[in-house]
């Protein structure tokens, strides 16, 4: 059966740890009917946190995708991780949604995390809706919780939703566009709730708010606009088709409120996600590049499920019994069960076994998914994150996601060579799963080296290895990934000449090197062009390049911002090889570089300090010991956040000291912000 797209809502939920949103998300499909029994994080039952680690540490690490209904609307929900380890479960669910909400603790506003994935919520222009939680809270405050998002983030606010009460007063709210009460009843896990008219104790307040919500929407609203302004009668309908054509617009943020572990407000909250997030034809057509025509040329991709079919894989997960279930979301046409595609980069075809809808931890088949849904497929062998599947009559490339790189890295071996085999195939595995996550065999000791985004993440990694997969292996001390990079500029010509099986092989180039900007990452560019050279010369010449960006300049780590220009190639068309010169290349850029005063590179990481007012004198004296930077504070009702820059090196062993110098009342969350030059040079390395 065709699902109507109008009526379908891909969303995902988004927050800092800890802020609700797995509890939040309980509550959706606990009310929408998915479940039975609201299972809760606090006692490793919750539906969404399904993994084994999930329950044991009370977090969310892979975002779980789960489909439910709601009056009639279709709704795929993606539960994303708040910890930032886990931020490419983030980045990689927001590509592919229509809309989010981000939920905010009542008593804390705005978070370190809540900013980074805001900010990727706004790289992929993800319209939101900001459902308060928490507000039985001492501290709680719905209208700082307003401010403070329009203060940090340039977006204005509107409140569709005002509190009863705050904190331990709390007892239920006041829908703006209704003008009723409305209150839950506990006896039934809050499934049923009293509406009545407000009354007079809050009616001054209420009509206040009604008025400002009006004024706000109809500010960005023409049509509305014209009817307040002439004093005409404003119907909740104008008023609920205004909010949402300004929500898919983001011309604001609306904002609700409730306590999801006290079962309040989540209903209003599940109206809110079908009144104004918008549905997969709301958003424009989704952009790539069409690879067969002779030139690339960038196409939109309207969601039409007549057209040719066409999707994004953005994750990956492994199950022990049908392998590599690969998390698809479909932009045009339809896939069926049993049919075959075109993985567009890897120009490979591949068979569909099996399309399953997602249930968190269990599945459904379908026979096929259409133009705007999101499902699994099974059964596909090359896939991997952020490739694109469709057809030879259709082989557009969908912008791939884009990861940060791993900044720690730690030495693992298998406790015997029998467990050897067993341990580079699962470290595949998990490399297919997570792309922040990267192995290689280290040249020069032979060791086994992961790297990830953190203590934590491949703390999770390991346990998983050893739990999930059953590998026995040691682990080493972690290592701060470095990079390597140019502080100069340098210009090299190189010949290269070697008889292999009788044969000359010649080649000779010159090549500029110099020093990108901060976060610029590796350029490389030919300002040659000469018909008479063939493109594997080209193709040769670039592979070089790029095989000594990854391989560094002294010290074997990969190169960061260095930009690379070739601007001459001599070709002889008896002698030279593709082989030739990419050898030629390598020794060009190996000779370039160390002209061009190499550095060291080290991981900075943007660190923020929670803590109360009287420790931050202690907080900042274990930061500054570290080599940090303090940026600035800001005061919450919750105590102070200090935000610092720091070395990654030094800030192993950080969370211990912290909580020994703050009676265990600090907390800190820590993400990579750039690479610079390492304090004290080559000298201190």
């Amino acid at each position: 059966m065709a699902i109507n797209l109008e009526k379908m809502r891909n969303i995902g939920i988004m927050a800092h740890i800890d802020a609700g949103k797995t509890t939040t998300t309980e509550r959706i499909l606990y009310y929408t009917g998915k479940i039975h029994k609201i299972g809760e994080i606090d006692d490793g039952a919750a539906t969404m946190d399904f993994m084994k680690q999930e329950q044991e540490r009370g977090i969310t690490i892979a975002s779980a995708a789960i489909t439910t209904t709601w009056k009639n609307h279709t709704i795929n929900i993606i539960d994303t991780p708040g910890h930032v380890d886990f931020t490419a479960e983030v980045e990689r669910s927001l590509r592919v949604l229509d809309g989010a909400v981000a939920v905010i603790c009542a008593v804390d506003g705005v978070q370190p995390q809540t900013e980074t994935v805001w900010k990727q919520a706004d790289e992929f222009s993800v319209p939101r809706i900001c459902f308060v939680n928490k507000m039985d809270r001492i501290g709680a405050d719905f209208f700082y919780c307003l401010k403070d998002i329009s203060e940090k983030f340039s977006v204005p606010t509107i409140a569709l939703q005002i509190p009863i009460g705050q904190g331990e007063k709390f007892e239920g709210l006041i829908d703006l566009l209704t003008m009723k009460e409305i209150r839950w009843n506990q006896d039934d896990d809050g499934e049923t709730f009293t509406e009545v008219d407000v009354s007079d104790a809050y009616k001054e307040e209420a009509q206040k708010w009604r008025e400002k919500l009006i004024d706000d929407v109809a500010s960005y609203d023409d049509e509305l606009g014209e009817i307040y302004l002439e004093g005409g009668e404003i119907t909740n309908e104008m008023l609920k088709k205004a909010i949402r054509k300004g929500t898919i617009a983001r011309s604001f943020v609306p904002f609700v409120l409730g306590s999801a572990r006290r079962n309040q407000g989540v209903q209003p909250l599940i109206d809110a996600v079908i009144d104004y997030l918008p549905s997969p034809l709301d958003v424009p057509p989704a952009k790539g590049v069409h690879v067969k025509k002779d030139k690339e040329e960038d196409v939109e991709i309207p969601c039409d499920e007549k057209k040719m079919p066409l999707g994004l894989v953005f994750k990956i997960q492994q199950d022990r019994e049908m392998g590599a279930l690969c998390f698809v979301r479909v932009y045009s046409g339809k896939f069926s069960a049993g049919s075959q595609v075109l993985n567009v980069a890897k120009k490979k075809r591949e068979r569909i076994n099996k399309i399953l809808r997602v249930n968190a931890n269990h599945m459904e088949q379908m026979d096929s998914v259409s133009a705007g849904d999101i499902a699994v497929f099974v059964g596909l062998k090359l896939a991997q994150t952020g490739d694109t599947l469709g057809s030879e009559g259709m082989p557009v490339l969908l912008e791939t996601v884009k990861f940060p790189e791993p900044v720690i890295s730690v030495a693992i071996e298998p406790e015997s060579l029998s467990d050897k085999d067993k341990l580079v195939e699962t470290l595949a595995v998990m490399s297919r799963e997570d792309p922040t996550f990267t192995s290689h065999e280290d040249a020069e000791t032979g060791q086994l080296i992961i790297s990830g985004m953190g203590e934590l993440h491949l703390d999770v990694l390991v346990t998983r290895m050893k739990e999930d997969f059953g590998v026995k292996a040691r682990v080493g001390a972690p290592q701060v990934t470095y990079r390597e990079s140019v502080t100069g500029e340098a210009e090299e010509t190189c010949e290269w000449s070697k008889v292999l099986g009788g044969k000359e092989n010649t080649a000779a180039l010159t090549i500029k090197i110099k020093q990108n900007q901060q976060g610029e990452g590796n350029t490389y560019q030919c300002e040659v062009h000469n018909n008479q050279i063939p493109d594997e010369i080209y193709e040769a010449v670039k592979t070089g390049i790029e095989n000594s960006f990854a391989s560094g300049i002294q010290y074997g780590y990969p190169c960061a911002d260095v930009g690379v220009t070739v601007t001459k190639i001599d070709y002889n068309e008896l002698s030279s090889t593709p082989m030739a010169f990419t050898a030629c290349a390598v020794q060009a850029f190996d000779e370039a570089a160390r002209k061009a005063a190499p550095q060291i590179l080290e991981p900075v990481m943007n660190v923020d300090i929670s803590c109360p007012l009287e420790f931050v004198g202690d907080a900042i004296s274990q930061m500054t010991q570290r080599g940090g930077m303090i940026q600035g504070q800001d005061s919450k009702s919750s105590g102070e956040i200090i935000h610092c820059i720091a070395p990654m090196a030094k800030m192993f062993g950080f969370s211990t000291n912290l909580r020994s110098v703050t009676q265990g009342r600090a907390s800190f969350s820590m993400e990579f912000s750039h690479f610079q030059v390492k304090q004290g040079g080559l000298d201190n390395f």
